[in-house]
C-alpha cells in the first residue's frame, strides 16, 4: 500500500535561518504541522521549537495534552516554551468568551516571544476546514469584505511574524497522513461541544451545505482569497483617497479649520462634493473617518451616514426624504451635515461596539 503523502506546506514565508516556533496544542492539525515542519527543516534551513499555551480549562485532560506536546518537542530534539494561564478569570476579566479569552491569550504569547527576539515567527496550524468556518461565521454576523478574508497566511507584527502553512490543506488529509505514520493525537473533548459557535458551524452547518455543494469548504476559502485581495487593492486606494478628502475639524470664518479643543472629544469633516459618486467607495471612506476618530460602524450605522452624504437640496433615494442634518451613531459617533460636509464627531473614552 502506498504511504500518504504529506500535506503541502506554504512555503512561500519560510526560509533559510528562520527561528520558527510550532504552535502545538496536541491535536491533529498542530502535530501533523510539527511533523510537516520538522521534515522540511533541514531542507530550509530553519530551527523549529514548540509553544504550547496551558488554557486552564480542562483540568486533567488540559494536563495530559501538555504532556503529551512536551514528550512530542523532547522526541524530536526541540525547545518548549509552555505559558499557564486562567482563561475562564480573564474571560470573565475582560467580559469576553471563553473562545475570546482563549485566542486572546494565545497570541499574547506568541506576540511575546517575538518581541523578546526569542524566535522570528510562531507557525498555527489553521487549515482549510478552519478558513471556511470562520469565512462562513463572519458572514452569519455580517461581515465586511475584511471580515470575509477570513484567516490570513501571514500576520506581519512589529518583531516577526504568525505564518498559516497549512491554510492550503483540509483536515481529512492531515488525519490520513498521521494514521499512516503511526503518529497518535490528542482530542479536545470541547470540540465536540456545540454550545460554541464554531463547533456548530463544523458538526451542524457544514455538513449540511455539504449536501447543497461538497465543494462548499475551498469555496468558502476561495472567497476569503478573493475578499483579501480585494480589501488590499482598496486599502491602498483608501490611503491615496483619504488625505484629500478627509478634513481636520469645522470651517472657520476667513478660511481655514478650527480643531476642537475640549480635551475629550476629536473630530473630521468630509467634504461632500469630493465624495467619489460610488457608494462602495463612498462607504469605505465613512468607514475610514469613523475608524480614524476610535469608532467602528456597522452596515445599518454606514448606510445612515450614507444617506446623509445625499444632495441637499434633494431627496434621499432610499427614503424619500431629505438627507438628516445630525444623527447620534452609537458608540459617542455624532454626524452632522452642513451644506457642504459631512461633519463626524466622537466623545474620548466611548466604548466601540461597531
Amino acid at each position: 500500500m502506498p504511504a500518504t503523502p504529506a500535506p503541502s506546506l506554504d512555503r512561500r514565508n519560510l526560509r533559510p535561518g528562520l527561528r520558527l516556533a510550532v504552535a502545538v496544542s496536541g491535536g491533529a492539525d498542530s502535530v501533523a504541522l510539527l511533523r510537516a515542519l520538522a521534515l522540511a527543516a533541514p531542507e530550509i534551513g530553519m530551527v523549529l521549537s514548540v509553544v504550547h499555551v496551558h488554557h486552564g480549562i480542562r483540568g486533567e485532560e488540559a494536563d495530559t495534552d501538555a504532556a503529551f506536546v512536551a514528550a512530542l518537542a523532547e522526541a524530536h530534539g526541540l525547545t518548549l516554551y509552555r505559558r499557564d494561564v486562567d482563561t475562564p478569570a480573564v474571560a470573565g476579566s475582560n467580559k469576553e468568551t471563553i473562545e475570546e479569552a482563549a485566542r486572546n491569550l494565545r497570541y499574547a504569547f506568541f506576540r511575546e516571544l517575538l518581541a523578546a527576539g526569542t524566535v522570528d515567527a510562531v507557525a498555527t496550524a489553521h487549515t482549510l476546514d478552519d478558513q471556511a468556518e470562520t469565512v462562513l461565521h463572519k458572514l452569519l454576523r455580517g461581515g465586511w469584505t475584511e471580515g470575509l478574508s477570513g484567516i490570513h497566511p501571514q500576520l506581519t507584527e512589529q518583531s516577526g511574524a504568525i505564518l498559516r502553512p497549512f491554510l492550503g490543506v483540509r483536515r481529512s488529509e492531515i488525519e490520513a497522513w498521521l494514521r499512516s505514520l503511526g503518529q497518535d493525537w490528542r482530542e479536545d473533548s470541547t470540540n465536540a461541544d456545540t454550545v460554541y459557535t464554531r463547533n456548530r458551524l463544523r458538526h451542524e452547518l457544514l455538513p449540511t451545505l455539504v449536501g447543497y455543494n461538497p465543494q462548499i469548504h475551498t469555496q468558502l476559502a476561495a472567497v476569503a482569497t478573493i475578499a483579501r485581495d480585494e480589501e488590499a487593492y482598496w486599502q491602498a486606494e483608501l490611503a491615496r483617497l483619504l488625505p484629500q478628502i478627509l478634513l481636520p475639524g469645522k470651517p472657520v470664518r476667513g478660511g481655514g479649520r478650527s480643531a476642537s479643543t475640549h480635551p475629550d472629544e476629536a473630530s473630521l469633516a468630509i467634504e461632500i462634493e469630493r465624495l467619489p459618486a460610488a457608494p462602495a467607495l463612498r462607504r469605505r471612506i465613512l468607514r475610514a473617518a469613523a475608524k480614524q476618530l476610535g469608532a467602528g460602524l456597522n452596515y445599518e450605522q454606514t448606510e445612515r451616514l450614507l444617506a446623509m452624504c445625499s444632495s441637499s437640496s434633494g431627496l434621499n433615494s432610499g427614503t424619500g426624504k431629505p438627507p438628516a442634518r445630525r444623527q447620534e451613531l452609537g458608540n459617542g459617533l455624532l454626524a452632522e451635515r452642513s451644506p457642504r460636509e459631512l461633519r463626524l464627531v466622537r466623545k474620548q473614552g466611548a466604548e466601540d461596539r461597531g
